[in-house]
């Protein structure tokens, strides 16, 4: 039986309607609002042919486990990881720099989840990770993308650092994050083909990934902590390669 996951509020939900109806089973609202905005996903989810429930607020609650849905909860299909070639003919469609983000065997599921949401805010046309040793598509990798986990491309290979190979091969320049790196994140020039390269919770980079990186950069750290999250360090790289990217 296929799993699947509740993606709440009111932008998750419209992000899903419109760009991954093909797997939403059902959306959920709250029979007690009118809400002009409640009122355009039910218009999105009659036009997709997706079945509409009104519901009480507290099957709501229950449903969204703490999730602030808003009165708006979509229930999708848990989807399917992408393979190398997938990625390859992906890079090949592409007619802008490719922005991929390459993660080293991260293991929580809510980093992942709160990485692919991050990923598909900036513009990242994949995510890249390995099969072993890293989470995949969970529902609760799902939940925290918010919608993210059914747009962007994740793609779980067998060998990442061939993968890394086969990108520079491409001219993809890889800058991998590391805490002991020398430069900072903002004397890199992140504006041309580009992936961001994050190592796992606690343990980093691997030195296979290390190697092959171009070039390794770290985050300043002006306090007491001496490390962050990888979701927010991952935040933080690629808002920067935004900003890069836009100026």
């Amino acid at each position: 039986m296929t799993e699947r996951a509740p993606v709440g509020g009111i932008h998750s939900v419209r992000a899903a309607l419109k760009f991954g109806a093909e797997g939403v089973d059902e959306v959920w609202l709250e029979r007690a609002r009118r809400d002009r905005r409640l009122q355009e996903l039910a218009d999105l989810a009659r036009e997709a042919g997706i079945r509409l429930r009104q519901v009480e607020r507290a099957e709501l609650e229950r449903a969204a486990a703490g999730v602030n849905h808003q009165g708006a909860l979509a229930w999708v299909r848990v989807p399917s990881s992408r393979t190398e070639s997938d990625l390859a003919a992906l890079l090949d469609r592409l007619d802008v720099p490719p922005f991929l983000l390459l993660l080293d065997e991260v293991q929580d599921p809510h980093n992942l989840g709160a990485c692919l949401r991050t990923a598909e805010a900036v513009g990242v046309q994949a995510v890249i990770a390995p099969k072993d040793n890293a989470v995949g598509l969970t529902p609760v990798v799902c939940k925290v993308a918010s919608g993210a986990a059914e747009t962007l491309p994740y793609v779980q290979v067998t060998n990442l650092a061939r993968v890394m190979d086969a990108l520079k091969e491409r001219g993809i320049w890889l800058i991998g994050a590391a805490g002991e790196a020398s430069d900072e994140l903002y004397a890199a020039d992140l504006t041309g083909p580009l992936g961001l390269v994050m190592g796992a919770e606690g343990s980093g980079l691997r030195r296979l990934t290390r190697e092959r990186c171009d070039r390794l950069v770290r985050l300043p750290m002006c306090g007491q902590v001496e490390s962050l999250n990888v979701s927010v360090a991952a935040g933080v790289c690629l808002y920067e390669a935004l900003r890069q990217r836009r100026a």
